[in-house]
Formats: structure tokens, sequence, C-alpha cells
């Protein structure tokens, strides 16, 4: 029988000698030296956009669009009061909406750190309840209804 490369069909022996681990988990000099290695469990971040790009991207809709060509065609006409108003409106949108922007990118931020999940393992024979960044390649997580797959 070939061994398949997923994890969930191969035997718990099988699977602790490709993580290099055992059942009484790894030594705690050794999930260092992985940390070390592997770097912290966590997804890379998207790179942050920078407030001139935030700012410009509030004129990146349809709607702003047809405002600005309706402001065009009133200043081609001569109308140069209701040109300014429509201006105004689009400039006012954009700040509005950068502002909104900002507090929203502020409040997931503040959650993000309000929900830092924890793992429980097995780490020298021992249960340990760490951050889930600190899980490494080779640790045994203990589950349990209801928890999250660090």
């Amino acid at each position: 029988m070939e061994k398949s490369p997923f994890w969930h069909s191969q035997t718990d022996q099988e699977v602790l000698q490709a993580c290099d681990t055992s059942m009484q988990g790894l030594t705690l000099d050794e999930a260092a030296k992985r940390l070390a290695q592997y770097g912290p469990n966590r997804l890379p971040q998207a790179p942050q956009k920078s407030a001139l790009m935030r700012f410009l991207l509030q004129f990146h809709n349809i709607l702003i669009y047809v405002l600005l060509a309706a402001g065009a065609v009133t200043a081609f006409l001569g109308h140069f009061v209701d040109t300014m108003v429509i201006l105004a409106v689009v400039v006012a949108n954009a700040i509005i909406g950068y502002i909104q922007e900002g507090k929203a990118q502020s409040a997931l931020e503040a959650i993000k750190q309000m929900l830092s999940p924890h793992a429980a393992v097995i780490r020298a024979g021992q249960r340990h309840t760490i951050d889930g960044e600190a899980v490494v390649v080779g640790d045994i997580v203990l589950l349990e209804a209801g928890d999250k797959v660090p």
C-alpha cells in the first residue's frame, strides 16, 4: 500500500516519525530551537496601505467617476458653482471614507489582539498552555470540544 501524503490518512506513529517527535512531545529546548528555525505560527500579514494610498483609493468608485464626469460637464458648460459643489461632495466623501476606513482598521487590529489564540500542547510529557504563535512542528496539540485549531 502506497503512503498517502495526507496527514489524516496516516497512522499516529507515521505522523510522529514525520514530525520527528514522540507521544511525550518535544523537549522545551527542542521547541525553542524549532521556533527559532521555523518562526512563529502565524499567517503572513498583508502589506499595509500607506495613508496616501488609502485616501486615493476613496476615489476608485464608479459613482465617484460619474460625479467627476458630471463636474467636468458642468465646468465645460460654464456652471462653475455647480462644478465646485460637485467637487466638494466628492472630496467630502473621500475624507469621510478615509476616516471610517482608518477607524475600522484600528478596530480590527484591537479585535485581533483580544482574540489571540492559546493552545494546549504536550511538551516533555507535561501539558502546557502556550500562545498559538508558539506552536511548532512536532508539538502534540490537545484539542477539546469548541477549541480552535492553532
